[in-house]
């Protein structure tokens, strides 16, 4: 494991060897060693073995324990802990998981344990004339060097509320050793623990630096024996996180992920990136767009997208010479970075000169209500007149602090500005939900020139293959505003926003709410149309729209149901393998065959399937909290991991008349279609959704998910 997850590892360790039944308080490590044994591991063929030896508190007692294992082996596997019996004193408290940045030594074929050392690679860059120097990752091995190359610039920005600039120049020497600034933003304490179910003491202290006109900078991880020659597939992350998050968290470190790649033969480069959030990167209205037209920028708003077409811009100009091949690019995302990669698809950059070959969006969330330039000024407006700010002077000499304070709970991402997006683009991907302008579809059709706008079944063969799926643990992230709505207020709520008493009730009665709701059972209720209505049928509809533009094929389709921390995007956990997980020994031997990759029964399909049509028949189930047994990890994180890796080789990662489940209980494989009759609402989302539109029951999700107004809880 090269001290990776040390907390994890050494917590199961201990519990099972020496029966302990609480967790380990804290531990130092203080040497490591690997060796190459003298016969064949019968767990994985080739596998160095290491010896940790670290002091480990838990309870009261505090001693020196030594484990001895397989690197890369999950924890079930690691052959014996033993104490040597030897008190120490306790070492001051300290935060984070220590090994998660550290450089592990690497030994020779003697067991003898060895100080740790930091390598620092360099990569010699013809094209731009200078030489960046990085360090080796912490998962590096003589079997699959990992190099990692922190906070590249790859952009300028000349102003607040202008188009950045790609950067083409450097000094001779670059150190990239270090994360680089992030974009100035609301530092929400305890999101890790809220996200991802992690106490403080688990998170790697990360203490970054903002800075409004320094953070367009971006990380490479690749393989150490690469050079200019090589040309591996590139994969570019585009984090999430709406108005907050980094590239540069610990989270996304693409170590893990790049070793994995270079294990399966198929190394990657792997690529992070920051680029402006919130108000700095997506505020938009008439002032702004005369005046970025004044200074020769096309189009107003979107920032930070076009800060993300900048870094791939960079990466189509200089990848090469880290190794990277720019003629084969693969972007994936999660979240509002998900939604960002589904915005570039349907960009009219993308169209005339893309800068990608193929997309992966996890869990994206799908705005179809995308505001124009002068519904985005009026947000802007109530901004200014909340700072007393009447010009765009005045705007731009706020203090970027309190400008991100005061805009953190805004819903600020794109904005169709008439030049960003391409013509037609939203029938593109949704289509077939618009049967109330059925008419006026009708009569453009039969006229002489009809409006692009107004095209049913448009064909785009330059969009690009895409995965694309849903998480259902995702959702929780939206508990807290389910919970906070009553019965009498969200009914009103609903019928408010509908504006039609019919439509309300159609809606209120898919989803089993009415005035009379018990409150207990109500938060659940609320969040299934929440989920629906941002998360899962919009997903569905824009896998739909993509796949019919397409011409019927290049869409691959998948649920992620698998048990994880936390109450957000576990999917996180298993495809950078960072994160984590609390997980208890099981044995291969426990899962059933009808877990396998094949898809010749349909039994399990009906195993899935509830009565009640809900996301998941495991109605007892606390997966926001669930105890992962080690097997089903390993499996599940495979799964997703290889997939996404040939993938991004152009590879088909399962076949696409089929829909791949990952998870839950370690499930992994292809499914027939059906599985979403069991799986998610399908049959509600037929019946009740589809006939009200994509735009009222967007209208309708975004306003609960944001919870009741002010008072509304006490007052109805």
């Amino acid at each position: 494991m090269y001290l990776k997850n040390c907390n994890m590892l050494v917590n199961n360790c201990v519990r099972r060897s020496a029966r302990c039944d609480r967790f380990v308080k804290r531990y130092e490590a203080f040497s490591y060693a690997q060796f190459y044994p003298p016969y064949v591991n019968s767990l994985k063929d080739t596998t160095p073995q290491v010896w940790l030896e670290c002091n480990i508190e838990y309870g009261s007692v505090y001693t020196q324990w030594r484990l001895r294992g397989w690197s890369g082996i999950p924890a079930l596997y690691w052959e014996s802990l033993e104490s040597l019996h030897t008190p120490v004193p306790p070492p001051p408290p300290h935060r984070g998981i220590k090994s998660r940045f550290q450089h592990a030594c690497v030994a020779s074929r003697s067991s003898a344990a060895m100080p740790i050392k930091v390598v620092h690679p360099v990569v010699q860059h013809k094209a731009l004339k200078t030489a960046f120097t990085g360090v080796e990752h912490s998962v590096s091995s003589p079997e699959a060097p990992v190099a990692q190359f922190r906070g590249i610039k790859y952009a300028s920005i000349p102003a607040r509320f202008r188009q950045s600039k790609l950067c083409t120049s450097y000094s001779v020497q670059v150190d990239a050793t270090k994360y680089g600034p992030i974009c100035p933003q609301v530092c929400v304490k305890g999101a890790e623990a809220e996200v991802f179910g992690l106490t403080e003491d688990q998170v790697p202290p990360q203490n970054f630096k903002q800075h409004e006109f320094d953070c367009l900078n971006l990380n490479i991880t690749c393989p150490g024996d690469v050079d200019s020659s090589s040309r591996c597939p590139v994969m570019i992350w585009i984090h999430g996180g709406g108005n907050t998050g980094t590239g540069s968290s610990w989270v996304y470190d693409g170590g893990a992920l790049v070793r994995k790649s270079m294990l399966m033969g198929k190394p990657i480069i792997l690529v992070t990136l920051n680029y402006r959030l919130g108000i700095l990167g997506f505020a938009a209205g008439s002032m702004l767009h005369e005046d970025n037209l004044e200074a020769g920028d096309e189009g107003v708003g979107n920032y930070g997208l076009r800060d993300q077409r900048r870094a791939m811009e960079w990466v189509h100009r200089y990848i090469s010479g880290f190794g990277g091949d720019p003629t084969n690019v693969t972007l994936f995302g999660e979240s509002s970075g998900a939604a960002d990669i589904l915005c570039h698809m349907l960009s009219a950059k993308n169209e005339e000169h893309p800068m990608f070959h193929r997309a992966i969006v996890q869990s994206a969330v799908v705005d179809y209500n995308v505001p124009d330039v002068n519904s985005a000024g009026w947000h802007l407006s109530r901004m200014m007149s909340a700072l007393g700010v009447h010009s765009l002077e005045q705007l731009r000499a706020v203090d970027a602090e309190k400008l991100v304070m005061l805009g953190h709970h805004q819903h600020l991402r794109a904005t169709d500005d008439g030049v960003f997006f391409r013509k037609g683009w939203k029938e593109l991907v949704f289509p077939e939900h618009h049967r109330h302008h059925a008419d006026s579809h009708m009569h453009a059709s039969q006229t002489a020139h009809p409006d692009p706008h107004h095209v049913l079944h448009p064909h785009a063969p330059s969009l690009q293959p895409l995965i694309i799926g849903d998480t259902y643990s995702s959702s929780h992230l939206y508990s807290l505003p389910a919970s906070l709505w009553t019965p009498d207020g969200v009914t009103r709520r609903i019928r408010a926003i509908c504006q039609s008493l019919s439509k309300a009730s159609a809606l209120m009665r898919a989803y089993d709410i009415h005035a009379h709701t018990d409150p207990e059972d109500l938060p659940d209720k609320v969040l299934d149309l929440i989920t629906d209505s941002r998360l899962a049928w919009p997903t569905d509809c824009a896998a739909d729209g993509i796949k019919r533009a397409r011409g019927g094929h290049g869409v691959w389709r998948y649920v992620f149901d698998q048990e994880g921390p936390g109450r957000g995007p576990v999917d996180l956990a298993y495809v950078f393998d960072n994160i984590p997980v609390a997980t208890s020994p099981a044995s291969p031997e426990l899962y059933p065959e009808s877990f396998s990759d094949s898809d010749d029964e349909d039994e399990d399909v009906e195993m899935m399937s509830g009565s009640s049509g809900s996301l998941r028949s495991y109605e007892d189930a606390d997966w926001g909290m669930a105890v992962v047994d080690e097997y089903a990890y390993s499996r599940v994180r495979d799964a997703v991991q290889e997939r996404w890796i040939s993938f991004a080789y152009g590879e088909m990662p399962w076949n696409e008349n089929n829909v791949f489940v990952f998870g839950p209980e370690g499930e992994t494989g292809e499914r027939s279609w059906c599985i979403f009759e069991g799986r998610r609402r399908r049959q509600t989302w037929r019946d009740a959704l589809e006939p009200l539109g994509m735009n009222l029951v967007q209208k309708v999700g975004m306003e609960l998910s944001n919870g009741p107004p002010l008072g509304m809880k006490h007052t109805c």
